[in-house]
């Protein structure tokens, strides 16, 4: 097996913090060395738990007509890697879904990103993204996404 082929079927074998996963863990990731454009969300929701599909919800719907893609396009491993800031679904908390583990991109992405060099694009979707990623966020996720 090549090693980026070795690096997602490490992902998708991933127990670190399983512990701590309501449903258990199912790593949902999408990635090749062609990909240019860069989706980091912050974790599967159940539906997408689920399906092991990402974004295969009513945001993944709202967030390709954003984009302008069908999903023929958004699921093609050459155009979209998408690796959220928690691969598995982290439970429910008191207002919604509690935040990504911090294992995953601790674990996972500078490894991902060392394999996929041609990104012309990042999104950062959700301020876990974005605290992860910019060393200069302002205030609010508001703010920093007007900005």
């Amino acid at each position: 097996m090549a090693p980026l082929e070795n690096l997602l079927s490490e992902i998708r074998s991933c127990r670190i913090c399983e512990e701590f996963l309501p449903l258990g863990p199912n790593p949902v990731v999408q990635f090749s060395r062609e990909s240019r454009i860069h989706i980091v969300g912050q974790t599967p929701r159940t539906k997408v738990h689920a399906s092991g599909v990402p974004w295969d919800d009513a945001s993944g719907r709202n967030l390709r007509k954003w984009m302008g893609v069908d999903e023929e396009t958004f699921y093609d491993t050459s155009k979209v890697a998408i690796v959220p800031m928690g691969f598995s679904y982290p439970g429910k908390g008191k207002s919604g879904d509690i935040p990504p583990r911090p294992e995953c991109a601790e674990a996972w992405h500078d490894k991902v990103m060392s394999y996929l060099p041609k990104f012309e694009l990042t999104l950062l979707i959700g301020q876990y993204a974005q605290n992860y990623y910019l060393e200069s966020r302002l205030n609010t996720l508001t703010e920093t996404v007007k900005n």
